[in-house]
């Protein structure tokens, strides 16, 4: 039985297919049309899930998505009404795409897919937890999800037990703290449902001390908390409900400054309200949290949503209550959540017992070694093969030690927004110049941003201050976690200056080459670790296909492609041929 999952019209849109309950394709829409967090609908990535099984629209069993569009709709009309006549502007801006697309979705569905079938709707927040509890390794869960908004709901709480999920409580749009944490995002002149991340980055060069941090003080006053973690904002504060900006003018006077210019200079104060508002967060999610063990009396604990993204937070979940154990998927926020629905209609609609957890987030698509042999030979680009994968990955190995920058392209497309070793750019994190060196030549982004570590499982508790055991989130990059003082200067390059790591963990059995170029640089710098960093430049998805990857190596500094089982190196091809006319074609 096939099950098809979609999300899409807000944000990283994406699709998801199951086959008897296990996931077997799952890629967001962006990787494929080449736009950042692409909202539309996910025919390139349906279409990929369905090529992968050799199957068509209508040998599925169902098509699910990932909330209700009429419950969503009620609540649009209800906050434009409620703040009539300051609203009345977004509302008209917004109505088109209602009227074109958002509540047309089953027209959108049978007319693109030419699918006959059955097409089932289930709440957002339910997508969420559904796409965080039943592909975990829990049988029992408590279950916390947290976004900017969903239909109504912006947080909930409750428990699954084998195939079942229980909501049992929830806030209300317009109370929300994924919205906060986006307004202060805007407030920062970083970009919203894009740019939260660089706050939480941000935040360590703040100070992180709720005593010496003025700010910590001023934002609690744009939010009631109380003892159980429930809360609700002082929209006051705020202008998300009624207009197309964040901020209102009332915080702007808060914070003592007007919103930041985007790409203009970042100043002390910025980095104190990054730090204020990732300290305020902490404060409410384990507020939360101590209340939903409370509640469930329930040592494992299930993240989903927006927020479950926040690897700062995550690290501390462990230690900072009851729970034992922690679980969150690849794609916590929306993206995530074509999984959510199409396992809650195979196991909780269907009443099909769960048998397979998620193990790896390689789920995209795979080039075979012809496919991208074919590829290098008609566009005249200069490789050398490798006789066998040891040749491959001690090769690679030796020219990260020798500080090379490596774009590594190697079997299925990571699911979600980290690269984890499929698609990713890797190098030498003992060397003290290499975050500048690539960040100005190679991702041309800020230089306040980190870049993460990556450690083989077995040897990551020697350098980090981890949690034990290591929770798997650790393998897609959801948890930061202290770095051990005796190692910051021995690997400068992915050492935060809070004197953290956001690490990644590799299991040889998800990715054996990925492990043993960890391993091999290991012997050879006595230091198992290198840089992970995404394979793409600022303001462009991770690389998909072939292409992607020579594209972006041939527009960057970066000096070799190790693509399958051939090595290209950027200084044997001109960028005369790269930039022809015949190749820009393409």
């Amino acid at each position: 039985m096939y099950i098809l999952g979609i999300s899409c019209y807000y944000h990283d849109a994406s699709a998801a297919l199951l086959k008897d309950g296990v996931i077997v394709a799952a890629a967001q829409e962006e990787r494929f049309t080449r736009k950042k967090h692409d909202p539309s609908f996910p025919i390139h990535a349906i279409t990929w899930c369905l090529e992968s099984q050799g199957i068509s629209a209508n040998d599925l069993a169902y098509v699910g998505f990932y909330e209700k569009p009429f419950l969503k709709f009620e609540r649009v009309l209800y906050q434009h009404l409620e703040m009539f006549p300051r609203s009345f502007k977004t509302f008209i801006s917004s109505m088109p795409s209602w009227i074109s697309e958002k509540l047309r979705v089953t027209n959108a569905v049978k007319k693109k897919l030419k699918y006959k079938g059955d097409i089932l709707f289930i709440e957002h927040h339910l997508a969420h937890a559904a796409s965080s509890f039943l592909v975990s390794p829990f049988e029992k869960a408590a279950i916390l999800t947290i976004d900017g908004v969903g239909e109504w709901e912006t947080t909930t709480y409750g428990l699954g037990s084998e195939n079942e999920i229980h909501l049992m409580k929830d806030i209300k749009f317009p109370h929300s703290i994924g919205l906060l944490y986006s307004t202060i995002t805007a407030y920062l002149g970083f970009s919203v449902n894009n740019s939260e991340y660089k706050v939480m980055g941000l935040s360590a060069h703040g100070v992180m001390d709720r005593k010496k941090n003025k700010y910590y003080d001023l934002l609690r006053k744009t939010i009631d908390l109380k003892d159980d973690g429930s809360y609700c904002l002082h929209m006051n504060y705020f202008a998300y409900h009624y207009a197309d900006r964040m901020p209102s003018q009332q915080l702007c006077e808060l914070l003592e400054g007007p919103i930041r210019t985007p790409e203009s200079g970042i100043t002390q104060r910025h980095k104190d309200i990054a730090a204020a508002l990732q300290l305020l967060f902490e404060d409410v999610l384990i507020a939360m949290l101590n209340h939903v063990y409370q509640e469930t009396k329930c040592d494992n604990i299930v993240i989903a949503g927006g927020c479950g993204l926040n690897s700062v937070a995550n690290g501390k979940i462990i230690r900072a209550t009851k729970f034992k154990s922690i679980w969150i998927q690849p794609d916590a926020g929306d993206g995530g959540t074509s999984i959510g629905v199409a396992a809650y209609i195979y196991h909780t609609i269907l009443n099909n017992p769960r048998k397979s957890p998620m193990k790896t987030a390689y789920l995209g698509p795979e080039y075979s070694t012809e496919q991208i042999q074919t590829y290098l030979d008609e566009h005249r680009i200069k490789y050398t093969t490798f006789k066998n994968e040891k040749e491959l990955v001690d090769t690679t190995a030796k020219l990260i030690f020798e500080d090379n920058v490596i774009g590594w392209f190697q079997g299925k497309m990571e699911w979600g927004p980290r690269a984890l070793g499929s698609r990713s750019i890797l190098s030498n994190a003992c060397n003290q110049k290499m975050q500048e060196i690539l960040n100005l030549k190679v991702k041309h982004r800020e230089k306040f941003r980190p870049f993460a570590p990556v450690v083989c499982i077995e040897e990551a508790s020697d350098y980090f201050e981890c949690d034990a055991p290591i929770p798997e989130p650790a393998d897609y990059m959801l948890m930061v976690y202290p770095i051990k003082k005796q190692w910051h200067s021995k690997i400068p390059a992915v050492t935060h200056v809070d004197g953290s790591g956001r690490l990644q963990t590799v299991r040889k059995y998800q990715n054996p080459a990925y492990y043993e170029v960890i391993s091999a640089f290991g012997k050879l710098s006595k230091i198992p670790i290198l840089i992970n960093t995404s394979f793409n430049i600022r303001g462009e998805p991770i690389v998909c296909s072939p292409k992607d990857a020579y594209q972006c190596m041939m527009g960057t500094g970066i000096d070799y492609l190790v693509i399958d089982k051939f090595l290209i190196k950027r200084d044997d091809n001109p960028k005369d041929i790269w930039d022809s006319e015949q190749y820009a074609k393409d």
